[in-house]
């Protein structure tokens, strides 16, 4: 299956979501198989424990789902291809006790939210279980949409998942969603032109910016380097992986720290890349589909792009680069490690709060993250998320981009926070600004930093 959906998705909501989430709270499922939905304060420090080096709460509500029976329904979210229908499949051939009804869920990724919030905010006991974006935890939990995964389950059952990935599903210290299929990005290069020009593949950005600057002034290439640069939320992914390389975040014990050296350094490299000439000067308006064409036209010696880029690059109807492209871990500056960090993307498992089978929703989602439902997603050009099956060599046959997934360092976006689309914005908005010169590099941080702050505190739109 061929699913390019955007991995990192939209994150503005029609005002009727929004109106949807704040009927949401407050309604809340006690019944004896149901799942807790209600709010909760953050645990106390005694009651944590380290996962992967993620401090959770302790399980609060252990649910022995060994022996669960009966029916439920399942949101998913696949666009094309027979995967959901497979899974359940095998699934159902595993458990015979337990039935999974499929639910279509809508291929547009804010259509498909407002449906769930309407549904779950009414008061609905299904689905039991769906599929949503890896930046929705948060936003959800808050507002009493999904149940806290991590009071059901063993702490131990977060430790399958390959580092990075439970923090993202993390908010006020309990894990609201378990990591389904993961997305992230790469870096694709023009093997043949690093073979004519005898250099390597580049593990920093700055090596990269050499190299790229130096086949195109002895007319290898026209451009150097090509990534998502429009005021959009792609370019908060392509941001946080350089602010990340510095040694920063965006946020820090809950407060907005971009206006520090290592955003200062993050940013300046990127705009640097357009003054330099590395990078096309309309990179400022590329979002994936206009960068990824300037590589596979054959006009770029290297691309960010996610792991689609990798077929698509390979498809003799659109590409022009077939056979001359290889794909390698993002770089990292000079001094931070041998390789870069990498935004997460994809979709993750959720738990309604209102379900009236919760042991057979566990149980579900226990199987939707084991070796062989993973394997089954990984046959079918989905990005597996749990170590048993992502750094199995084996993984190389469905594709070389899998092959690299134990050299990937995730890293997530500033999503543990309801708030996150206004976080979101201010990001991308005020680092575009600074990509298209409009405001010095140091401004456009300050600027970015008193409205994330300002969303942080609540006295912002949200963004929705």
């Amino acid at each position: 299956m061929k699913n390019k959906v955007k991995r990192w998705t939209s994150v503005a909501l029609a005002s009727s979501a929004a109106a949807a989430l704040v009927v949401g709270c407050g309604q809340t499922s006690n019944t004896g198989s149901g799942a807790n939905g209600s709010a909760s304060t953050s645990p106390s420090s005694a009651d944590m424990v380290n996962v992967a080096g993620v401090q959770i709460a302790k399980p609060t509500h252990l649910v022995n789902y060994k022996n669960a029976s009966g029916t439920i329904v399942w949101a998913e979210s696949f666009t094309t291809g027979s995967t959901a229908s497979e899974l359940v499949s095998a699934f159902e051939k595993k458990f015979p006790k337990i039935k999974v009804k499929l639910q279509v869920q809508p291929s547009n990724t804010d259509t498909n939210r407002a449906d769930l919030t309407a549904s779950i905010s009414g008061g609905s006991p299904t689905p039991d279980v769906y599929m949503g974006d890896v930046i929705w935890p948060a936003q959800f939990a808050h507002s009493q949409l999904a149940a806290p995964l991590s009071d059901y389950l063993p702490a131990s059952f977060w430790t399958r998942f390959s580092n990075g990935l439970v923090a993202g599903a993390t908010y006020d210290g309990k894990v609201y969603a378990a990591p389904l299929f993961a997305d992230t990005a790469f870096l694709y290069y023009r093997k043949d032109l690093l073979a004519k020009y005898h250099l390597p593949v580049p593990k920093t950005w700055q090596q990269l910016q050499q190299e790229a600057s130096y086949i195109v002034k002895h007319g290898g290439a026209k451009y150097g380097f090509a990534w998502q640069g429009a005021d959009y939320e792609g370019l908060t992914c392509d941001f946080n992986e350089y602010l990340a390389d510095a040694g920063g975040s965006v946020l820090t014990n809950g407060k907005a720290t971009l206006d520090t050296p290592a955003a200062k350094q993050a940013l300046s490299f990127m705009r640097g890349l357009i003054t330099s000439g590395v990078t096309p000067q309309a990179v400022d308006t590329f979002q994936e589909p206009q960068s990824e064409n300037v590589f596979t036209q054959g006009n770029a010696v290297f691309l960010r792009n996610w792991s689609y880029a990798w077929a698509d690059s390979q498809d003799p109807q659109s590409s022009k680069v077939v056979g001359k492209v290889g794909v390698a871990p993002l770089p990292t500056f000079a001094g931070h490690g041998s390789s870069g960090y990498s935004t997460v993307g994809g979709w993750d498992l959720y738990l309604n709060p209102h379900t009236k089978n919760l042991a057979a929703a566990l149980q579900f989602i226990d199987w939707m993250t084991s070796p062989q439902a993973q394997e089954i997603l990984a046959a079918n050009s989905e990005m597996p998320t749990i170590k048993a099956v992502a750094d199995s060599p084996s993984l190389a046959k469905y594709s070389p981009v899998f092959a690299l997934l134990p050299k990937v360092k995730f890293v997530s976006r500033p999503s543990q926070t309801p708030n996150y689309p206004a976080v979101s914005k201010a990001i991308y908005d005020n680092v575009n600004a600074a990509l298209a010169g409009s405001v010095p590099v140091a401004q456009a941080l300050k600027d970015a930093n008193q409205q994330i702050q300002k969303a942080l505190s609540g006295s912002g739109s949200g963004g929705l």
